[in-house]
């Protein structure tokens, strides 16, 4: 049947409206998914896609009433519409925050971390696990990708440290941390303890949709802002660190029966007649490894290297094992050792006292006069330490020959200094950076500051040391089995290879000093990083070439995985030396003692997640310990704002110049934006900062001038102000 024209141009008529409605939703659908994290208002949208009348507003409200029932886009208000974050990929992650309220979300599987602008944070906190929608891809200028966090899938539990405002009904508490950048209210009556200008120990229990601000309990009350105690006990714990035991420890502690039994002497090698002393620092109270030395009967030295038999004391899967598990490490603040074990085995039982018999774990090596390895023997035993010294006494009879024991050290300095060049020459790298200390008086504040060298002394202790930790990672890695080698489970302490993205960064760095670094790989690193070290040593630039290097080598590491440590040029290494004061240590002097009576491989499964563990609690002490540093350093610069110093730069960013003091090697930065005469700003290809009108360059290790402008006892920051032209 023929139709009509008429009808013909109905029917088209109708398929071009569609076609038009067709095109008009998929222009609004794109519009969103380019721009995934806007909000977009009815008017914009008809706007856009083809005329904001009032038939075109209507046709563009039933669009989005569709997008809406299908998911594609939720409501936000009235004529207020965005993508629904369903149509987004999702991660999951942990939240790293930053001051500005901002977020990046770190996923294990993304090359870069996700960043969250403030009003997508959704309540989430520093630490938490979450879900992330991802709204933008990272771009070719290295951006980081961008997103929206959607849900928190669990907190975490993190506690923070602040200072109280009291009031007559609530108290407001400031928090130090930059990573809760806001501030938390508690109700007074609900802790009458606390005072005004107190450090507090609090956690977030709460914040969600309606709430201002987090709910949070208090947890403690340290004391004073700027009392010592109450400062150093608020670094603890705004890493998580226990500053005290629990008293169900320390009694577990003193339970332990420390008589040294019949079955305990016939069961060890007995080295109580042979000469032995411990050296450690004049302030050392816990002494965990021992020397031995005699003269064997067919003329050469017989070297014993006697550690701390912590693992007698401590069983596995007890109170105390679970404890120091827990903390993984002992903290080194500036002013104190927060010990990884109770008193009773740190300073009595596991310390190899003088004129003490004391339980050890040993390694025992046979040397000629050449310090090659001729015999060696592992197991336990009994001692007697003759003598303590102090690293000064020790290095004393190193250089005169004069006093007790002077011909024992004498002969272990040489052994010990021919095995520091072998290693050196196989490829060690030298990072030989002195020691940051201070001089404390009887309240802790800081009166001096000083650089403490590394002397002959510390190198003897330290090549036995890595010569019982590397022989003992040998000897566990393989059983021999018929005549073949087959893998046990094993803690080593690896160091990996350095990267070589970084050290291209690197070597563009040096270049700016006029130092050649054609090293990319493999062992040549080594050799040139050492040679590039002496050539800087003493020149103002050390610092600033030194920290680099150093920032590109990669991070040393516990695992089951053996590759070797690179820094040291070792195969197999591993920490057996220092159990009373290192988890990982525990678990080594175990997996030895099961190796020597031929047991089974440990479950690796098991041994690297407690890898994992440990390596995470280093990391943290380590956080704490230099955050102890910096307290102090601002503490000591406290009294010196207006003064003036000099120093050389040892840093830079898009905000500022860090200087380093010449005299205490005390670090704070200058603002760019403080600096008189020009507008600057840091050129990152570069290296350098530079003045817009005047061309003037500010380089790394340039000496400089500054002067103290400020102190930030709470965030533990020095703010200097740089004096150019100064000489």
């Amino acid at each position: 049947m023929k139709q009509s024209k008429k009808s013909v141009s109905r029917k088209s008529s109708a398929n071009r409206r569609a076609d038009s409605l067709s095109i008009r939703s998929a222009f609004i659908v794109n519009m969103f998914r380019e721009f995934p994290e806007r909000v977009f208002s009815l008017k914009q949208l008809a706007s856009a896609s083809g005329g904001n009348s009032r038939d075109g507003r209507y046709v563009v409200r039933d669009i989005l009433e569709e997008l809406i029932s299908t998911g594609v886009v939720v409501s936000h208000g009235r004529d207020k519409f965005q993508l629904s974050t369903s149509q987004l990929p999702h991660f999951r992650g942990t939240v790293d925050m930053v001051a500005s309220g901002a977020a990046y979300v770190r996923v294990e599987d993304l090359e870069y971390d996700i960043y969250v602008n403030p009003r997508n944070v959704n309540y989430a906190l520093e630490g938490d696990l979450v879900e992330v929608a991802l709204h933008r891809q990272a771009n070719r200028d290295g951006d980081n990708p961008e997103g929206a966090i959607t849900r928190i899938i669990e907190r975490a539990n993190k506690q923070y440290v602040g200072v109280a405002e009291v009031s007559r009904a609530v108290i407001f508490v400031r928090p130090d941390s930059r990573k809760l950048p806001m501030d938390v209210f508690f109700p007074r009556k609900a802790y009458p303890e606390v005072h005004d200008g107190d450090k507090v120990v609090f956690r977030i229990e709460e914040w969600h949709e309606g709430l201002k601000s987090p709910k949070g309990v208090i947890v403690d009350v340290l004391g004073p802002m700027g009392d010592n105690d109450a400062e150093m006990h608020a670094i603890l714990a705004e890493y998580d660190l226990p500053y005290r035991f629990e008293p169900e420890i320390d009694a577990a502690a003193e339970a332990i029966d420390g008589r040294i039994t019949e079955r305990d002497y016939a069961e060890r090698r007995d080295f109580r007649g042979v000469t032995t002393f411990t050296v450690d620092p004049a302030d050392a109270k816990d002494f965990d490894d021992a020397l031995s030395i005699r003269k064997t009967d067919d003329g050469f030295w017989e070297i014993g290297v006697h550690i701390a038999d912590v693992t007698h004391y401590i069983r596995p899967e007890s109170l105390l094992d679970q404890e120091a598990r827990d903390r993984g490490t002992s903290v080194y603040l500036v002013d104190r050792t927060v010990p990884m074990l109770p008193e009773r085995l740190c300073n009595e039982l596991c310390s190899l006292r003088p004129n003490e018999e004391k339980l050890c774990f040993s390694a025992v090596f046979k040397l000629n006069d050449d310090a090659e390895i001729l015999d060696e023997w592992f197991g336990r035993t009994v001692i007697y330490s003759d003598r303590r010294f102090t690293y000064a006494e020790a290095q004393a009879r190193i250089e005169t020959g004069v006093g007790d024991y002077a011909e024992e050290i004498g002969v272990m300095n040489r052994l010990a200094q021919i095995m520091r060049a072998a290693r050196f020459k196989a490829g060690a790298v030298s990072f030989e950076r002195g020691e940051f200390k201070f001089i404390l008086d009887e309240k802790g504040k800081p009166l001096g500051v000083y650089t403490k060298e590394q002397k002959e002394s510390n190198q003897m202790i330290e090549e036995f040391m890595l010569l019982a930790n590397r022989r003992v990672a040998e000897f566990c890695t393989f059983r021999n089995e018929n005549g073949r080698k087959v893998p046990r489970t094993m803690v080593y302490r690896v160091h990996d290879e350095p990267n070589e993205e970084k050290l291209t960064r690197f070597r563009d760095f040096v270049l700016r000093f006029g130092y050649q670094f054609r090293a990319s790989k493999g062992r040549a690193v080594a050799k040139a990083i050492n040679k590039l070290v002496g050539e800087v040593k003493g020149r103002p630039e050390e610092n600033a070439i030194q920290s680099l290097a150093v920032r590109s080598m990669a991070k040393a590491l516990y695992t089951t995985d053996n590759v070797g440590h690179y820094g040291l040029a070792f195969k197999y290494y591993t920490h057996f030396t220092s159990p009373i004061r290192r988890y990982p240590d525990m678990m080594v002097h175990r997996l030895l003692a099961r190796y020597l009576e031929n047991g089974k491989s440990a479950d690796k499964r098991k041994i690297e997640a407690q890898c994992v563990y440990a390596t995470e609690r280093e990391i943290v002490a380590s956080e704490a310990e230099r955050a102890s540093i910096k307290y102090k350093m601002v503490e000591f610069m406290q009294d010196k704002i207006g003064e003036m110093f000099k120093g050389h730069v040892s840093g830079m960013s898009e905000w500022g110049v860090y200087v380093e003091l010449e005299d205490t090697h005390i670090e704070g930065m200058a603002f760019l934006r403080d600096i008189e005469g020009d507008f600057y700003s840091y050129d990152d290809a570069r290296f350098e900062v530079v003045g817009r009108a005047t061309g003037r360059r500010i380089v790394f290790g340039e000496e400089v001038w500054i002067r103290v402008k400020g102190v930030d006892m709470r965030r533990r920051t020095i703010d200097f102000e740089l004096i150019l032209g100064k000489k």
